[in-house]
């Protein structure tokens, strides 16, 4: 009774060795992009992919980028769901944060290939995005 069995040591060890592997095995994290209004001329940093950021600190990531609605509504549903919710929305909050951008009028800067990239991982029609660039 007074050792410490292997089912410990998974315990303790899973849930440092799960983030560790998707991320330097599998390459799963966000990709950071960089959005410009045209209009006030203002930079603001976009991602997409999974966020581990949200997957660690849930609703504080949209109250600390000032979307205060989308982070009330987070964290009830992060209450209602027992913490579920953050785990499902770790693989969507980046792509919606940047379509948010993108709909106040951001628009996404950098290279053809890395806006090309950018646009078909966010869903975002090309032909409307670089009429908005005009």
């Amino acid at each position: 009774m007074g050792g410490v069995s292997i089912w410990h040591w998974i315990v303790v060890l899973l849930p440092i060795a799960i983030p560790l592997i998707l991320k330097f095995g599998f390459n799963v994290g966000a990709k950071k992009l960089v959005l410009k209004n045209p209009r006030t001329g203002q930079m603001k940093i976009g991602f997409y992919g999974f966020s581990w950021t949200y997957f660690f600190f849930g609703f504080l990531v949209p109250l600390i980028r000032g979307e205060l609605g989308v982070a009330a509504l987070h964290l009830l549903f992060s209450v209602v769901t027992f913490g579920l919710w953050q785990l499902i929305v770790s693989f969507l909050y980046n792509k919606q944060y940047t379509q948010r951008l993108v709909s106040q009028g951001y628009v996404i800067q950098g290279s053809d290939t890395s806006v090309q990239v950018a646009a078909s991982k966010l869903g975002i029609d090309l032909m409307v995005h670089q009429a908005a660039m005009s």
